[in-house]
């Protein structure tokens, strides 16, 4: 594809304009404002500390009212809870970001979407006294629901969720056992982005996903560039990890191996030791290898990139932070420069401008739909719904995603698995609520694996199929929530699942890491409250299913070990409905339940692909820049020219890091760190 001319060229649109140049000497520069000492790292959490506070306080002032009257005898003690209770809540590091109401008319930076990357680069250029930076977010705020590991799931269908769906198949080649032919895929709406509804996996991907974006041209992002900042971000809590060259501690995000988890978990990991599998940080120097799940969980609640990077700065005043903000357009000058955003807040519309730079963070699919409502992108589509040519560029093509097979059951005899009817409790509840403790810190995922099918890279360092571990499975909430998030057709369910409902079950989840398979994101409309349409495109290559048949059966492999065979393990034997005429757990059997029962766990990326300026897939340069105009940059996933092996969460946030830094180093302001 090659990019008209209808644009400025490359070099032109990267050449950064000097602040002075970009608004009359009449609007008032941001004063220097120096943040706040921040801490994150606290031994208790916020109810635990505020009550502590609440009961020093009363202890405080009862010495010396002997000669008091009665009545305020009774108000006084109140009052100090009160006052002390209100004080911590106005300093302490982990209470919720201010939701700005007045917002001002220019900002240095306006950075949009307060996802997992988002959250990042507002957090980070907020450093610089002197900037000032309005983070718009679409969503609301989290709160003590978001906050329990064991909700991940059902938060999905709710507020928090942009609640969007694939487009059916023409051919019916994915999604068959979901209503309509159609997957779900949640988004977070929400402070934190998808870092709210995730199981909370901390993967950082192989060294050479990085070494092969290096190797396309994107010079700054091969391994050894890019590990600094995943060290940078990290909190590590495990004490072998802490002291390992590839793990940080004291950065924002704490990591750390969940608190609760069921004897399932070390059969996972001994089952792949007796499969030639190390049990090894697969975060470390290699992949390959079966681990107990690393989360980002701080003292048994999530650790969203909101609590994590925007909590313990939000009384900077250069900070601002609009949340419920949804934008609808990026407004660009006669001379393609982004100078503001468009954006609708309790019903009404309104405007924001930047001084320098406006920095796009609002996902794989919200940023190609921003992107093309402001006129950036393929111009044939644009020309098709009425929306004048910014930039014609690729925006939307590339999208992948890990697919794989979803509902992979397998019985055991024993109580061991983690079923609704088990641990919904008062008991239960309370060692959460009290202690932090317990099945509500659950994350869903007790154990991760990277596997090498015959496909895979010869040297085994570089494998196809990563495996999720959960110890239970569709059945194990009694029907109630699971099928439904899944968009599973009740007729499919019934025949499946419905036999097993109260049976002791765990899965294996299979994900094909690096598929060939490419879909697209396009507008259905140039209204920016319709939804656009994805196009996962999944399986357009037969090797892709090739590939996942493979890991499919390995992970029966897994149920066959000494390990699991103590609980006497076996797959769940109900074949599924349009699979019946193949010989059960044949090869052709599995290729056919891949296009039922199509699994992704939402990791879509490269809808605004990074490359050099020879590339004519590229939407933005290695500095993150859109090709074709200035002052723009995207930091999500968007960006990933090829999509990482594994969980995508914690390379986004490292992609918010370095991006930060490019930025600072690019208006002259990168001091070390």
């Amino acid at each position: 594809m090659v990019k008209k001319a209808t644009t400025t060229t490359k070099k032109q649109a990267n050449k950064q304009l000097p602040a002075k140049d970009l608004l009359p000497s009449s609007v008032p520069q941001p004063s220097s404002i120096e943040p706040p000492s921040e801490t994150h790292n606290g031994s208790k959490g916020p109810r635990h500390r505020a009550m502590a506070l609440g009961l020093a306080s009363v202890a405080a002032v009862a010495g010396g009212l002997a000669h008091t009257p009665i009545a305020l005898l009774t108000l006084i003690p109140l009052l100090a809870v009160g006052v002390n209770y209100y004080r911590y809540q106005s300093v302490d590091p982990e209470t919720n970001p201010t939701d700005q109401q007045t917002l001002r008319r220019y900002y240095d930076f306006v950075v949009i979407g307060a996802g997992s990357a988002g959250a990042v680069v507002a957090s980070r250029l907020s450093e610089i006294g002197d900037w000032s930076v309005l983070l718009l977010e679409a969503g609301g705020d989290e709160n003590e629901v978001t906050d329990v590991p064991s909700l991940a799931g059902y938060l999905q269908l709710t507020e928090y969720d942009w609640k969007y769906q694939t487009t059916p198949s023409a051919d019916r080649r994915y999604c068959q056992a979901m209503i309509g032919d159609r997957c779900n895929w949640p988004r977070g709406k929400v402070m934190g982005g998808s870092s709210v509804l995730n199981a909370m996996v901390y993967v950082r991907g192989n060294r050479r996903d990085y070494d092969h974006w290096l190797e396309q041209g994107n010079v700054g992002w091969g391994y050894e560039s890019v590990l600094p900042y995943f060290i940078k971000s990290e909190d590590n809590r495990n004490p072998y990890m802490a002291r390992s060259p590839y793990h940080g501690v004291g950065g924002y995000l704490t990591v750390q191996e969940a608190p609760w988890r069921t004897p399932l978990s070390v059969a996972f990991v001994a089952a792949g030791q007796e499969m030639g599998y190390e049990n090894r940080d697969i975060n470390g120097a290699d992949q390959t290898g079966f681990m107990l799940l690393q989360a980002t969980i701080r003292r048994g609640s999530r650790c969203s990139t909101s609590k994590a990077f925007l909590r313990p700065v939000r009384l900077r005043q250069n900070l601002h932070i609009a949340m419920n903000a949804h934008v609808t357009r990026i407004l660009f000058d006669e001379q393609h420069r982004a100078y503001g955003v468009e954006f609708v807040r309790h019903q009404k519309r309104q405007y924001v401008f930047a001084r320098k730079e406006i920095v796009l963070s609002a996902g794989a699919l919200n940023t190609p739909q921003l992107l093309m409502l402001s006129g950036v992108g393929p111009a044939e589509h644009l020309q098709e719904l009425g929306i004048p040519v910014i930039s014609d560029l690729p925006v939307g093509d590339n999208l992948q995603d890990h697919v794989g097979l979803g509902g992979l059951t397998f019985l055991v005899d024993q109580p061991v698995t983690v079923k609704t009817s088990r641990y919904s409790s008062v008991p239960v509840a309370l060692e959460y609520f009290l202690n932090e403790r317990g099945p509500m810190t659950f994350p869903g995922i007790e154990g991760v694996a990277f596997v090498n099918t015959k496909y895979a890279d010869p040297s085994g360092k570089w494998p196809d199929i990563q495996f999720h571990f959960g110890p239970s499975s569709v059945n194990s909430d009694g029907g109630q929530n699971i099928r439904k998030i899944l968009n599973l057709r009740d007729g499919f369910y019934n025949t499946v699942y419905k036999p097993i409902q109260n049976a002791e079950t765990w899965t294996i989840l299979p994900l094909l890491l690096r598929p060939k398979s490419t879909g697209w994101v396009r507008l259905r409309s140039k209204n920016p409250f319709v939804q656009p349409s994805i196009e996962p495109n999944y399986f357009a290559h037969d090797e892709d299913v090739a590939v996942l048949v493979e890991g499919i059966k390995i992970a029966i492999n897994v149920s066959y070990t000494q390990a699991f065979q103590r609980f006497n393990s076996r797959p769940h034997a109900i074949p599924l409905p349009g699979c019946r005429h193949l010989p059960f757990m044949s090869d052709a059997y599995w290729a056919c339940t891949i296009k039922q029962f199509t699994f992704t766990i939402y990791h879509p990326a490269g809808t605004a692909k990074m490359g050099p300026s020879w590339d004519p897939g590229a939407v933005v340069d290695p500095r993150l820049r859109v090709y074709g105009v200035s002052g723009l940059r995207v930091v999500d996933a968007s960006v990933m020219p090829t999509i990482i092996s594994g969980n995508p969460n914690a390379p986004v946030i490292m992609i918010g890091e370095k991006a930060a830094d490019m930025i600072k180093e690019d208006w002259g302001r990168l001091v070390g760190w």
